[in-house]
């Protein structure tokens, strides 16, 4: 059977699916290879490299497994052969029309942002792999963007005293961005709902901020907070974003629109100079102010919307995404054929729609529609 790896269609993108040394696996277990011309330019694999491994070259892929990093717009869902395989970061509630598109085509949907956070499917999270690599991107970003030094600096002319940077978030970004600003020479403080956060953070170098507002959750997340606990969530947090230089913020939520942790008030409070790095600005901000892809002024602060940091490591950032790609395939099919076994939960996890159902709970119910599981019954999710 065939896989067909596409050119990324998304202004800026510079990942691929698959790097050739991916591709040279998939092909020694037994799979037919098409690449589209061009799809790994950007992330410094060119054409020959895909070819001289065995893939062929196409201008229009259409295969029975279809690999991408972002969706696909609804004009490239058309060309999709009807009862093929997607795979990409779906997010499927904010692509509901992708979805439904895909469906209609009878396309076997499947999203990284659905993975189980389980321990045997660690090799295939992908959305952790990018989380490192936007994490260690936004603490450059603060570096690049503050006019001051990170490290303490004593010099002839005088003692500079190291940036003092808050991350807010400690999932695997926001652990990338404190070893990562620590290493540049910032003091770093970290906060996170989650009390297990704690232990993280300070193994990363950072001080653990406790403001007495906890929200575990199943699965290592974290529950959404109720408006009180949201309320004494932010007057504690006015005092420590005011004592910032630097507020590192990298808090989303698989597939959804990102919880908003910095307000306007607490930017007002931030010094002449300071300075929001919000990494979750295409998932809509966890800053008020955030505009994704800009730099918003206020009173002296400048909130940077970064916009699919991992687009600027498109050579690692590829290598980690292919490596995740090739390990989820595998449940789905080896030596060349699909046979996926359906009452494996990752394998049902990962699914969005199979044979012109849609099968992910909050999907359905965003459509509309009756769940229907992965092995076909209808079901009333509660």
């Amino acid at each position: 059977m065939k896989i067909s790896l596409f050119r990324e269609s998304r202004t800026g993108e510079t990942r691929v699916a698959l790097t050739p040394d991916a591709v040279k696996g998939l092909v020694a277990d037994g799979w037919t290879v098409e690449v589209q011309r061009g799809a790994g330019v950007l992330a410094h694999f060119t054409d020959e490299a895909y070819s001289l491994v065995g893939a062929t070259l196409v201008e229009t892929p259409s295969g029975d497994v279809n690999l991408r990093v972002n969706p696909p717009t609804l004009d490239e869902v058309a060309q999709l052969p009807e009862g093929s395989i997607h795979l990409s970061f779906l997010s499927p509630l904010l692509n509901l029309d992708i979805v439904r598109a895909l469906n209609d085509r009878r396309v076997t949907t499947l999203s990284f942002d659905l993975l189980p956070r389980i321990s045997r499917a660690q090799y295939m999270d992908a959305l952790s792999s990018q989380a490192t690599v936007s994490g260690y991107r936004s603490a450059l970003a603060a570096a690049s963007y503050f006019d001051r030094f990170f490290p303490l600096l004593t010099t002839a002319a005088g003692t500079i005293r190291p940036a003092k940077v808050l991350v807010m978030g400690v999932g695997v970004a926001g652990l990338q961005a404190i070893a990562t600003a620590k290493r540049l020479g910032a003091k770093v403080r970290a906060y996170d709902v989650r009390s297990a956060a704690k232990e993280e953070a300070e193994s990363a170098g950072a001080v653990f901020v406790k403001l007495g507002v906890t929200a575990d959750a199943s699965g290592g997340y974290a529950r959404e907070l109720t408006d009180d606990e949201r309320a004494q969530q932010q007057a504690a947090l006015l005092s420590e974003v005011a004592n910032a230089d630097i507020v590192i913020t990298t808090a989303a939520v698989p597939g959804r629109k990102a919880p908003i942790l910095l307000t306007a008030a607490m930017v007002d409070a931030m010094g002449e100079g300071s300075l929001v790095i919000d990494m979750a600005a295409d998932g809509g901000g966890n800053c008020e102010l955030t505009k994704s892809g800009e730099v918003v002024v206020r009173g002296g602060v400048r909130v940077v919307g970064l916009s699919n940091p991992p687009a600027q490591m498109g050579a690692h950032a590829s290598f980690m995404y292919a490596n995740n790609v090739v390990k989820l395939l595998a449940l789905f099919g080896t030596k060349g054929e699909v046979h996926p076994d359906w009452s494996d939960e990752v394998v049902a996890g990962v699914t969005v729609a199979r044979d012109g159902h849609i099968n992910h709970a909050a999907t359905a119910e965003a459509l509309g529609v009756v769940r229907v599981t992965v092995n076909g019954e209808p079901k009333e999710d509660e």
